[in-house]
């Protein structure tokens, strides 16, 4: 059975600093990425990650501000998040896929049930 399971979200202050964790289990991935969606709005690119080769893309948005990045060992991608602003609200879910570096959710076929992230002004 394939899992992916995210932690680390919260409520923080504008300014301040989260790291999310997105553990898998039952597979592995070409490639795993974080998204995010706020209330009615549509789900959005965050982040993705190429699991083999370390390749990296992010949204303009958080570009100089997240970091995600991955441990072999535990099978576990993480997302630094700092600098955080009022609009980085929302769910945000880990998914992974066969793909090398997508960045369209519709690319996903797996995904986790998503953290809350809540940031203050």
């Amino acid at each position: 059975q394939v899992r992916l399971v995210e932690s680390g979200g919260g409520l923080v202050q504008a300014g301040a600093s989260l790291r999310l964790s997105c553990a898998a289990s039952g597979r592995t991935f070409n490639a795993m990425g974080w998204f995010r969606q706020a209330p009615g709005k549509e789900r959005e690119f965050v982040a993705v990650l190429n699991w083999s080769r370390g390749s990296t893309s992010y949204a303009d948005s958080v570009k100089g501000r997240f970091t995600i990045s991955r441990d072999n060992a535990k099978n576990t991608m993480y997302l630094q998040m700092s600098s955080l602003k009022p609009e980085d609200t929302g769910v945000y879910y880990c998914a992974g896929s066969a793909l090398l570096l997508p960045i369209s959710p519709t690319a996903y076929g797996y995904w986790g049930q998503g953290t809350q992230v809540t940031v203050s002004s």
